[in-house]
């Protein structure tokens, strides 16, 4: 039953969502990472992710021994701000994951004429995500998540699911890879139409480089990223160096993204908390992207 699971997953599921790829989507907010580190390298999550920020980017990743609490704040671009938090925890022998992220865009201006606006308002999007892995054979984890999805704009509410599958494989101490399906669900209608999801498919792979002098371990990953919804098709790349187990230099790019292409950022340890930062420019003056996040052991 295990490996027909697993069938199911690599080849049933990218067959379904293809057949949702036609017009746009909407609910942008799910394409914004999680977690300064991910951000950091390319947006890289779906392989990197192992912490418990996988319960946003691939919830087989959550087969882990190691629970931790893990916070964010994310000042985003045009007055778009997002704040996070997820849990990663074992009960019964059984791993979860528990995130919430809520994201707002402030000061949008009311305008029916000409001139000075008539008023401002905001508006919010919010996503809570519950998931769950098991392992299918040695070294194959395989994840589920769903979650509750909710966006207000102006005085208009829409409520809906979004189901996430994804499968983590670890063929050897340094090299491991990765396969998920994301955002696969509806909305309810928002005004005179339902939202569509930002559907979208994700392969990765992630090889850490062997230690120099006991002091500098490294890694490479490379993801490929594909929206149901559009035409283009992203390669994203990042690579991290950490010295001596406490500090930590991050830098990323992710390819055919009009408006953005280089990540950075950095990374501290201390006992069991890490501290990171992830800095991401824009062009056209859109500005750039500023995201710090904790992490820490239970």
């Amino acid at each position: 039953m295990k490996k027909i699971f697993v069938l199911f997953c690599i080849v049933l599921i990218p067959h379904y969502i293809s057949a949702q790829s036609a017009g746009q989507s909407g609910l942008s907010f799910l394409k914004i990472g999680s977690g300064a580190r991910n951000i950091a390298l390319g947006d890289n999550g779906a392989t990197l992710a192992n912490d418990a920020t996988a319960i946003f980017y691939n919830p087989a990743n959550l087969y882990d021994a190691r629970s931790e609490i893990f916070v964010m704040h994310n000042k985003w671009i045009q007055d778009v701000a997002a704040e996070a938090i997820a849990v990663k925890f074992s009960l019964f022998g059984v791993p979860f994951g528990i995130g919430f992220n809520s994201t707002s865009v402030s000061d949008i201006e009311i305008r029916t004429l000409p001139g000075e606006p008539d008023g401002i308002f905001n508006a919010h999007y919010f996503a809570g995500t519950i998931g769950t892995a098991l392992e299918i054979i040695p070294n194959l984890s395989a994840g589920a998540a769903m979650k509750y999805l909710y966006e207000n704009i102006y005085s208009d509410e829409s409520t809906g699911f979004g189901y996430d599958f994804g499968l983590s494989y670890k063929y050897s101490d340094n090299l491991s890879g990765s396969a998920v399906v994301r955002n696969i669900g509806s909305m309810s209608i928002l005004r005179n139409e339902k939202t569509k999801l930002p559907t979208e498919i994700k392969f990765g792979a992630v090889y850490n480089l062997p230690v120099i002098q006991n002091l500098f371990a490294s890694l490479v990953s490379v993801e490929y990223q594909k929206y149901t919804a559009t035409n283009d098709i992203h390669i994203n790349f990042g690579i991290e160096t950490i010295y001596n187990s406490l500090a930590a230099l991050r830098l990323g790019y992710m390819t055919a993204y009009q408006s953005k292409g280089f990540t950075a950022g950095l990374g501290f340890k201390w006992n069991i908390i890490d501290v990171d930062y992830a800095f991401t420019p824009f062009n056209y003056s859109l500005g750039s992207s500023h995201t710090v996040s904790l992490r820490a052991a239970l």
